[in-house]
């Protein structure tokens, strides 16, 4: 990367976002997390920042070109206020993005304006699949071509909005290739289950959901007859959700080093004993680390970079196992009180034991 210094645009798009999470979503977030549930309010001032519309082509409706830097600066600001209500905000993106990537230009022009011109409406991804060696690259999902049309069969888990969604994107095996279909909501033989309790992100309502000889149109593959490469819009996805962990832990990096300043015992703060400064050591240089991994990621998506796939899953692994030693000690750090669910510490603890699942929900 020649330069770490943002576009005059990039910094004013981070600079509202960052305003955003600190007035609006992280004063929200606990009490979402206990009513399971966030304010269409909420999520539609969110929305109007215009992270998704800034990285959509004029000639599709936005206002800005197609950039994985800028979503995933945007995205850690989200992190860092509340993943679920960042991931619920964004939820239009896991739709929007890969049409953006993979589609067609007819699909581009007909299906991404009615997203982005106007409220915050659930256009969602179903991704992610209940199998525990789920990988996306061998969906278990299906999808046959049956003269015309396509007949899916399967079941996705997390998929957000789903008993309110406006349209679906699923992801389905085509003939050992992952390939993905606009599915209307009110479709025969596609029924949405009970919401999922979560372990954490418990804001964002999630829904199972079945696929029993779903039928769409040969028009509603994405990208067309030639289908489109998964490659790009996986790391895409991996890549945001890495940043939303930079987010969250460094909110967590953050909580726990003031608290640490001011929290006194022993005749002094307890971020002058040692074993705790050097937690919060430890817990920066992960957070710095990561980011960078996370940054060359988006970079390398942005230009076209071979191996852009690989470092965007480098990225998400270690985001992954950095929330986790971030969060976990951000609860050792406040003692008693980070097991209390009053304080935020446990919130993200929770939430970070996630981001490994959260590629699907989200897009940059």
């Amino acid at each position: 990367m020649s330069s770490f210094e943002p576009t005059e645009e990039q910094a004013m798009l981070v600079d509202a976002v960052k305003r955003y999470s600190s007035n609006d979503l992280r004063p929200a977030a606990h009490d979402a997390d206990e009513e399971r549930e966030f304010a269409f309010d909420l999520l539609e001032k969110g929305w109007e920042l215009g992270i998704l519309q800034a990285s959509i082509p004029e000639e599709y409706g936005g206002f800005g070109d197609h950039s994985a830097v800028t979503g995933v600066l945007a995205a850690e600001e989200l992190g860092w206020g509340d993943i679920a209500g960042g991931l619920a905000v964004m939820a239009p993106a896991a739709y929007v993005i890969p049409i953006l990537l993979g589609g067609t230009e007819e699909q581009k022009k007909n299906l991404i304006l009615p997203v982005i011109e106007a409220e915050w409406k659930p256009y969602v991804a179903a991704f992610n699949e209940p199998q525990f060696d789920f990988y996306a690259g061998e969906m278990s999902t299906t999808a046959q071509l049956e003269g015309e049309n396509y007949v899916l069969n399967g079941e996705k888990v997390r998929v957000p909005f789903a008993d309110k969604a406006e349209s679906i994107l699923v992801f389905a095996n085509l003939d050992g290739k992952t390939q993905a279909f606009i599915v209307s909501p009110d479709a025969e033989g596609l029924q949405v289950g009970e919401r999922e309790a979560l372990l954490g992100i418990q804001a964002l309502p999630t829904y199972s959901v079945r696929f029993e000889n779903v039928t769409v149109p040969f028009e509603a593959r994405l990208g067309g007859e030639e289908g489109f490469d998964p490659e790009l819009v996986f790391a895409s996805s991996n890549v945001a959700a890495a940043a939303l962990g930079v987010g969250l832990s460094r909110g967590a990096y953050e909580y726990a080093r003031d608290y640490a300043k001011e929290r006194e015992a022993f005749g002094g703060p307890i971020a002058q004993k040692q074993s705790i400064a050097f937690m919060l050591a430890e817990m920066a240089i992960e957070i710095e680390a990561i980011r960078l991994l996370v940054w060359e990621a988006a970079w390398k998506l942005d230009e076209g970079k071979e191996d852009a796939s690989h470092a965007a899953y480098v990225a998400l692994t270690g985001a992954s196992d950095m929330a986790m030693m971030v969060t976990d000690r951000a609860v050792q750090i406040l003692g008693g009180y980070g097991y209390i669910r009053e304080y935020p510490v446990e919130l993200w603890m929770r939430n970070g034991r996630g981001i490994p699942t959260f590629p699907g929900l989200v897009s940059v």
